[in-house]
């Protein structure tokens, strides 16, 4: 006499598993067996509908951003505006993903998302700015730099991709550089994300278990732990340096990515008078994500004075 058995353990592409018959003279090992294979197949089906929901729901809390952004890009079409909007900060701290979300419906006629490598033997010949000139945004244009001239004020100097003279040259010029672009009506939006060093490992350490997301982790990003306090120092001679009233800092805590991506959007909307705002939405960026560069030099200072260090 034969009975319903418990589920295989083969995968069933999200469908409930199959059932395997079980006889009378199935051992109770092979029991076992089955039943926690069963457990752990619906344990994985839970996580994938947890995860789904999850990125609906944040999918829903962007859209209504998302459609501001499309009026910011229809003004600055309008009136032949140019922006730019600069996103640092160390790897995983969720640039990318804030730019994708940014840009996933965005009129692709009139916006670039620019990612230079480091300079090429003839690029470091040239004036450092060169090859950034030459992806600044036409009028009715917004260009999205994934790092930016700054690479030169923190990851070349911490890896040795520039010498001590050519990092002094560019603290010493990039202010005026800056201040020049706003001067012919630029618009430029200076965002460094900021994430914990336990953040960023946890994050890592996803990128390397995922076979989707290995590619992003580079022989840079293998060493970014253990830099982590020179890319600390740098940071903050970098803000300290080039935070001014033209062209400002703000920094982004993005310990939680979903806020860190409605804020930066906010941010960007609020660099633009622009008509036609959403009725209902606050556009106020939360304070327990984004500072000032001020703010955050003022803490960074207050930590070192507490603890003798930067913490990060």
């Amino acid at each position: 006499m034969s009975l319903v058995g418990l589920p295989s353990p083969a995968a069933t592409n999200g469908r409930a598993p199959e059932p395997r018959p079980v006889t009378a003279a199935t051992s109770m090992p092979d029991l076992v067996e089955a039943y926690q294979a069963a457990r752990r197949e619906l344990e994985a089906l839970k996580h994938d509908h947890r995860r789904v929901g999850r990125k609906l729901r944040a999918e829903k809390q962007l859209r209504p951003w998302q459609v501001e952004l499309l009026k910011l890009q229809k003004h600055l079409e309008r009136h032949r505006m140019r922006m730019i909007v600069l996103f640092e900060g160390r790897d995983a701290a969720g640039k990318g993903g804030t730019i994708r979300r940014a840009t996933r419906y965005m009129n692709e006629k009139h916006y670039r998302v620019v990612a230079l490598g480091k300079p090429t033997e003839d690029q470091r010949s040239e004036w450092y700015f060169q090859r950034f000139v030459a992806q600044l945004p036409a009028g009715g244009e917004i260009v999205l730099f994934d790092r930016s001239w700054y690479n030169r004020a923190m990851v070349e100097p911490v890896f040795g991709f520039c010498t001590e003279e050519e990092y002094q040259h560019f603290m010493l010029g990039v202010t005026g550089f800056e201040k020049d672009l706003v001067r012919q009506g630029t618009i430029l939006v200076k965002l460094y994300f900021s994430v914990t060093k336990e953040e960023q490992r946890r994050r890592f350490a996803r990128r390397l278990d995922d076979p989707l997301r290995q590619w992003k982790f580079s022989e840079i990003d293998m060493q970014a732990q253990d830099r982590w306090d020179e890319f600390t120092t740098r940071k903050y001679e970098m803000i300290k340096r080039t935070d001014t009233d033209s062209a400002p800092w703000v920094i982004v805590r993005s310990g939680d990515k979903q806020r860190a991506r409605i804020n930066a959007i906010k941010v960007m909307l609020n660099a633009v008078d622009y008509g036609g705002r959403g009725l209902g939405l606050d556009f106020e960026p939360d304070s327990d994500v984004v500072l000032s560069g001020t703010q955050e030099i003022a803490l960074m200072e207050a930590e070192r004075a507490r603890s003798g260090s930067f913490t990060g």
